[in-house]
């Protein structure tokens, strides 16, 4: 098959790029960054160096394929990020209607038929109804958990202050996600042969707020490190000191009080999805202690 993956060669993108050109596909990979045409050939696919925010490129980029893999970058710029984000869902919709692509899988997320609190979750509630509205093409929403590597993020706190936190308590559960499993789901979705439109879950782990202290703790030799609830205030005052944009924070601590409220996970549990994923989080606590202590 000629499948295209967006997300250049990020913790995604990469992987699934590997594994499909390991499976025989002709893999064409969508970045931004003219330096990565090295890397990307170097896994044995072809490289299209173009923005997202550019149709014109979409379109061409698009041509000819059987299936494509769709991405918003995690950063889109300190302002408007939930339109920008919306805005690129967009041009990946118009490109696969103007090609014609019978099969699209999109990175999603938990929380993600939600219009409301959940911070920058909102942009793929949005993006979501785009797919669902192509009318000759197959989509398979993969809704994935918190992502691992979103805890490299707190190694500042646990090294300055010798806590982790957030602004929901210990007691919360939250579904968890590796990218490695993200990428192995979404290698399978993308050469199946099905119809219609389709939510498929993919989750690691479930795990509460203070087993990331446990954990984490633990494999760091820190084996006492609690998990704190901040305020939402706090919170933000938090990110913002660290450097966050302010919108940037805003949307994170509204997400934090998603998770609080239930809003994020709500759907998830509703529907009783299995848990897919082969990597736990005490299998991720090993790569967290190799960056906590590089």
């Amino acid at each position: 098959m000629k499948i295209i993956i967006t997300g250049s060669t990020g913790n995604v993108a990469k992987p699934l790029t590997q594994q499909l050109v390991a499976e025989g596909h002709d893999i064409t990979v969508i970045s931004s960054n003219e330096s990565k045409i090295g890397e990307i050939e170097s896994i044995g696919a072809k490289a299209a160096i173009g923005s997202i925010a550019d149709l014109d490129f979409l379109v061409k980029a698009f041509e000819g394929a059987d299936a494509v893999f769709v991405m918003t970058p995690p950063n889109m710029g300190a302002i408007n990020i939930v339109e920008n984000t919306v805005n690129a869902g967009k041009n990946y919709a118009e490109a696969v209607r103007k090609n014609n692509v019978k099969r699209l899988v999109m990175l999603s997320s938990i929380g993600a038929e939600s219009p409301v609190e959940n911070g920058p979750i909102k942009s793929l509630y949005h993006i979501e109804k785009f797919y669902n509205n192509l009318e000759n093409t197959s989509v398979t929403l993969l809704r994935a958990g918190y992502f691992y590597f979103n805890f490299f993020n707190d190694i500042p706190l646990i090294k300055g202050a010798g806590i982790m936190g957030g602004n929901y308590s210990g007691d919360i559960s939250i579904p968890l996600v590796h990218p490695n499993d993200i990428a192995a789901a979404a290698a399978e979705e993308l050469v199946k042969n099905t119809d219609g439109k389709n939510i498929r879950y993919i989750v690691s782990d479930v795990r509460k707020a203070a087993d990331f202290a446990n954990v984490f703790g633990a494999a760091i030799g820190k084996p006492e490190l609690p998990w704190v609830e901040f305020s939402d205030e706090d919170s933000l005052n938090g990110m913002l000191q660290a450097g966050l944009p302010q919108e940037m924070a805003e949307l994170y601590t509204e997400m934090g009080r998603g998770v609080r409220m239930g809003v994020v996970q709500k759907d998830f549990i509703e529907h009783k999805a299995s848990v897919d994923g082969k990597i736990k989080l005490e299998d991720f606590a090993k790569e967290f202690s190799a960056k906590f202590n590089s």
